[in-house]
């Protein structure tokens, strides 16, 4: 970004982060229909991570060491076992749509994590920016527990959205290796341990029976290693808080593909919850100006974070 004006490579990988992250979220629905949670998760990541390790290996990249090495272990703990699990779990009940929408809170609680790690001063817009989002999701949740949602189910994805902004504060305090490196190692530790936990609830290990499963299944794995990668592109190049608004646009994209694919229904109390959750996140995260000059200086480009916190899907 120059001058203010956002370059049309970084706006395209904008719109590419939204589409396929808010797709994503209707494409597990599609994958919980036939294969047990943590199993379909377990699938998935283990396919992504061979395309990762493919690119690590084609692009000669170093493995990192030491604290790095940690880092990229608990990140894949954090954003691809805890986040993903629950995600998982909770979408058997919750609809794209409402589930797409709670996880539209990561960069609010991202802010509020980053205070609690005194990486940022927590501000009193962040406080009343959690009040508003937070409404906004028990009415959307009262809606839904109208119907056969379960409150567990709601409270794993918002369990879910919190993982993966730890994930990222996670990966701002240690040092970072190349992105496609550290998302290979993530992703490799995610499977790994999605299929342990996987063995120990005794779920079954079947193959997807329809071919819109099986559909679902191929498209998040090829998806997944160029989400995070985009990701990444988007926020090296422009500010955190200006890449934030991607996950506000997530729901947009979830709902219609859920109505559109699923045959979801559009209720009253997600169109009354939804907006106080995004107003939540305007508040709370994203009111700030994102000119390049309210951006924190870097002293030297190579020290730049090549790590972010990443929404599971």
């Amino acid at each position: 970004m120059r001058g203010g004006v956002i370059d049309k490579r970084i706006l395209l990988a904008f719109a590419g982060v939204v589409l396929l992250a808010g797709s994503n979220i209707v494409a597990v629905r599609f994958s919980n229909r036939e294969l047990d949670p943590f199993w379909g998760a377990a699938v998935r990541f283990l396919g992504a991570s061979l395309i990762l390790w493919a690119l690590v290996a084609r692009g000669r990249y170093p493995l990192p060491r030491g604290r790095a090495l940690g880092g990229a272990f608990v990140y894949g703990v954090l954003s691809f076992l805890i986040a993903y699990a629950f995600f998982y779990w909770g979408s058997q009940e919750v609809p794209a749509g409402l589930g797409g929408t709670i996880m539209a809170s990561v960069p609010l609680l991202t802010v509020m994590f980053a205070a609690a790690h005194r990486l940022e001063r927590l501000r009193l817009r962040g406080v009343l920016g959690s009040v508003v989002a937070l409404t906004g999701i028990a009415i959307m949740s009262s809606g839904a527990l109208s119907g056969d949602v379960s409150l567990v189910s709601v409270l794993a994805i918002v369990v879910a959205a919190a993982a993966a902004s730890e994930s990222g504060i996670v990966l701002k305090l240690l040092p970072s290796a190349h992105p496609v490196v550290t998302n290979a190692i993530g992703m490799s530790v995610g499977s790994v341990l999605l299929l342990l936990l996987s063995a120990i609830v005794g779920e079954s290990w079947q193959q997807p029976r329809s071919p819109s499963v099986w559909g679902a299944i191929g498209y998040l794995a090829i998806a997944s290693p160029f989400l995070f990668m985009l990701v990444v592109y988007v926020i090296q190049r422009w500010t955190a808080t200006g890449a934030s608004y991607q996950f506000v646009l997530f729901p947009i994209v979830s709902v219609f593909g859920g109505a559109l694919l699923l045959g979801e229904d559009v209720t009253s109390s997600l169109l009354l919850g939804a907006p106080f959750v995004l107003a939540g996140v305007y508040i709370g995260a994203l009111s700030r100006s994102d000119a390049p000059e309210d951006a924190p200086a870097v002293a030297d480009p190579g020290d730049r974070p090549q790590n972010v916190a990443e929404f599971p899907l």
